[in-house]
């Protein structure tokens, strides 16, 4: 009974995770992150690696940075906290990579 019990919970688990893996939604509202002047000035830069848990409705839930400078993170994080994305039937997560370019101020998305 208690490896039924075992079996069935990970089944359970599997199965949420399944529900938000990675499926590739559009973006309907994409906001770009302002460049920050002091950034700007002490020449930080670099890419940042975001993951985004997107609702059914297309609406941002949550960010976690995984990976880059955590200041560029957090700024990153809050633009996309923002964006909007195509409805879909289940949750998903959404991989993101932006560029920071000190020399020209500019933020890329990929």
């Amino acid at each position: 009974m208690k490896k039924l019990v075992r079996i069935s919970v990970l089944i359970l688990t599997l199965s949420a995770a399944l529900l938000a893996e990675s499926v590739d939604r559009a973006i309907l509202k994409q906001q770009t992150p302002e460049y920050p002047a002091i950034l700007k000035k002490l020449g930080i830069g670099g890419t940042v690696k975001l993951s985004a848990l997107v609702a059914p409705d297309g609406s941002v839930k949550k960010t976690k940075i995984d990976g880059g400078n955590p200041m560029l993170g957090e700024i990153a994080c809050a633009a996309v906290s923002k964006w909007k994305y195509a409805a879909a039937s289940q949750p998903s997560n959404q991989p993101i990579e932006m560029t920071f370019d000190a020399k020209t101020a500019s933020v890329t998305v990929k």
